[in-house]
């Protein structure tokens, strides 16, 4: 697909309140599922689901990483049904994100930007990828220091729980960003029980 056929699909998704695949990781077996919330000039917010069809969290994803964005597929459509149950079992958001995405503005605003700022007011657990490993591996932790030009992520390694990790990484490297979601949940568990990090 190309640059507008990928943003022209994202924002008639947007607009029809449609789910989307969006490919944005080296294979076709990875991908994100969700409502696109909103689209700026080089990110695209979607409001995601797990593989239950319930929400998952809000994932920005740069414009520029996307290969394919894929409406109205056999797959999305199993999932509108798996998502209906989970709406009549109460469990569709139990993280409370449908009514706090009601109460934000995310138009006409630096997409990125935005939600790091969210990130650091409130002391929210990151999910970052970045450009460098594409896919193959993402840093859970949280922003220490935030500038104009990078940013400052501790981290946790789950095979290496001695000490908290620093990475410095660059705004224009990162390739997609998870917050206020199952990710998040269990990085501020992690980061509280065996670090003893207030989050």
């Amino acid at each position: 697909m190309s640059p507008t056929e990928i943003k022209e699909t994202l924002l008639l998704s947007q607009q029809n309140g449609t789910l989307v695949e969006v490919y944005n990781f080296a294979d076709d077996d990875t991908f994100n599922v969700g409502f696109v919330l909103a689209t700026d000039q080089s990110f695209t917010l979607l409001l995601t689901l797990d593989w239950d069809a319930k929400i998952n969290g809000l994932t920005a994803i740069r414009l520029t990483s996307i290969r394919q964005v894929r409406a109205q597929t056999d797959y999305l459509t199993t999932v509108a049904y798996k998502s209906q149950v989970a709406q009549a079992h109460g469990y569709f958001d139990i993280w409370g994100l449908e009514a706090y995405v009601a109460t934000q503005d995310y138009q006409h605003k630096p997409l990125l930007l935005t939600l790091l700022h969210d990130a650091v007011d409130h002391h929210l657990p990151v999910v970052v990828g970045t450009a460098k490993y594409k896919g193959r591996d993402d840093f859970e932790g949280i922003i220490h220091q935030l500038g104009t030009i990078k940013l400052t992520l501790h981290y946790y390694n789950e095979h290496d729980l001695s000490s908290l990790w620093e990475y410095e990484i660059l705004l224009a490297q990162i390739d997609y960003l998870r917050l206020r979601g199952s990710q998040g949940a269990t990085t501020a568990a992690i980061l509280r029980g065996v670090f003893d990090t207030p989050v």
